[in-house]
């Protein structure tokens, strides 16, 4: 089974950070829940981010999430795959040197990542989209395209896969995102 790091931080979306730290678990993979500047056994505040006919996503607190793995200690040479969720994490996530670094290693290493919804945010900073495909919140789009790759526009229900990397634009993605992922581990 696979040793995946999933780099998470407080306000990231709830249900794409619970579903597939769970579902990964339940198959057999060993996943390390991390955030920067926190040690194993503190929390990141999540939060639920849902579709109600407004122009974008309402946002609601969600539930305290466990880290299980100190950030520091991470080193991303000794994992398998990477996992970004979304939310409003990555907004500040790609300020951060040292995060910008792991998720580089992952691409540079051919390594297959997963991130979803604004997780594009951080592949964008990271300066690793250039000639891929990738998916992720339409408000994202942007931030794809000027990084150098291409937007995939999809329904929310669906996933993209470009080589080792797996996008989908939220969590009503999480059946594709996962099945996509997992075939690619």
């Amino acid at each position: 089974m696979a040793k995946i790091l999933m780099i998470t931080g407080d306000f990231t979306e709830d249900y794409e950070t619970m579903v597939p730290f769970q579902a990964l678990l339940a198959c057999g993979h060993v996943v390390d829940a991390v955030c920067p500047g926190k040690k194993a056994g503190e929390t990141v505040k999540t939060a639920i981010h849902d579709f109600e006919g407004d122009q974008t996503y309402s946002e609601k607190p969600g539930h305290n999430f466990a880290l299980n793995a100190d950030f520091a200690a991470a080193d991303p040479a000794g994992y398998d795959a990477l996992v970004v969720p979304g939310g409003r994490a990555p907004e500040y996530l790609r300020m951060n040197p040292d995060v910008l670094a792991k998720v580089k290693h992952f691409f540079d290493e051919g390594k297959p990542i997963a991130a979803i919804c604004h997780g594009a945010q951080l592949l964008a900073a990271a300066g690793v989209l250039k000639g891929r495909t990738c998916s992720a919140y339409p408000a994202c789009a942007y931030e794809v395209t000027a990084s150098g790759g291409t937007f995939a526009d999809i329904a929310v229900t669906e996933a993209v896969t470009d080589g080792n990397l797996v996008t989908a634009p939220a969590w009503p993605a999480h059946p594709a995102w996962l099945k996509q992922f997992l075939a690619i581990l």
